[in-house]
């Protein structure tokens, strides 16, 4: 596990050509089949080197959930098990991990009827006005929500409406925890200046390599907008909201990278609130031989 840029894949592809391991991709960006430069994909070599399950798996224009990943994350774990190997779980999408390693509540399916109810409702009224709402309905999940987070906060209205229970004591029943015993790590820079330095290094690489041309090619399709899960994959929102002249290239480049210094933040802050992790150090000669040590 690990925030974006943190050398991530590069360890653990050195890792699999080192060890008999195979890698399972914990990441909701990496499942979108045409986003790949923005999306820092392994490029065709490195997934010769090193297959990847669970990318490629879904259309932009189509959804996948914390269920979904946790359903198809345990196929892969069996077969790679069956074969005599290690599942090598890599990525940095938290809320995948949570659902894998301790289950998932019984929460309703999304009904986009509620949802469109939802969106027009916030569109007239406002989302603060939402808020109050769930502060109503559901004053535990109202207090971690803030009201300028509307998927989050639409999600919790739309539990609600759908099943008349709220978002908190739905989730206090989970299915079963992964019925493995697993090995935890986390890998980051010990200097944020320097994660800084690689998002923005690497923003400009995705751009030399055809970033803006990518998303040209998603935009003039009819059936993506700016909605849709794979659209606020960050990068691709801010490319799109340029072609469309919202603001020029040089905003764009900046909000970006904002964009993703915010999301590695947000990576952080589940990180060091996670239990049973042990800390790597990003470029650091002795994470190899530390995560070896630990396979069998």
């Amino acid at each position: 596990m690990g925030p974006t840029a943190s050398g991530k894949t590069a360890l653990a592809i050195e890792l699999v050509e080192k060890h008999q391991c195979e890698i399972i991709s914990v990441d909701s960006a990496l499942i979108y089949r045409g986003m790949d430069i923005g999306s820092a994909k392994p490029n065709a070599e490195e997934l010769s080197r090193a297959p990847h399950r669970l990318i490629d798996i879904r259309d932009p224009s189509e959804s996948y959930s914390a269920a979904d990943f946790r359903r198809d994350a345990l196929i892969e774990i069996e077969d790679i098990i069956d074969a005599g190997k290690t599942p090598l779980l890599v990525g940095g999408t938290m809320l995948y991990f949570k659902a894998l390693l301790e289950g998932l509540s019984p929460l309703p399916a999304a009904n986009e009827q509620i949802r469109a109810e939802i969106a027009k409702q916030a569109e007239t009224l406002g989302w603060q006005v939402l808020h109050q709402e769930l502060q109503q309905v559901d004053p535990v999940s109202a207090q971690r929500i803030h009201p300028n987070d509307p998927q989050r906060l639409s999600r919790a209205l739309e539990v609600y409406r759908i099943s008349g229970k709220s978002l908190t004591e739905l989730t206090e029943v989970k299915s079963e925890a992964l019925p493995y015993s697993v090995v935890q790590f986390g890998i980051a820079p010990n200097d944020r200046k320097v994660l800084h330095l690689a998002i923005a290094e690497r923003f400009k690489l995705m751009l030399s390599q055809g970033f803006i041309e990518e998303v040209e090619g998603l935009k003039a399709r009819s059936d993506l907008h700016l909605d849709l899960p794979s659209m606020r994959c960050v990068g691709y929102r801010q490319a799109w909201q340029y072609l469309d002249g919202d603001y020029d290239y040089d905003t764009m480049v900046e909000k970006s990278v904002v964009a993703t210094r915010q999301l590695a933040k947000r990576q952080l802050t589940w990180l060091r609130g996670w239990s049973e992790l042990n800390w790597l150090e990003s470029g650091n000669e002795s994470n190899l031989a530390r995560l070896k040590q630990y396979c069998r």
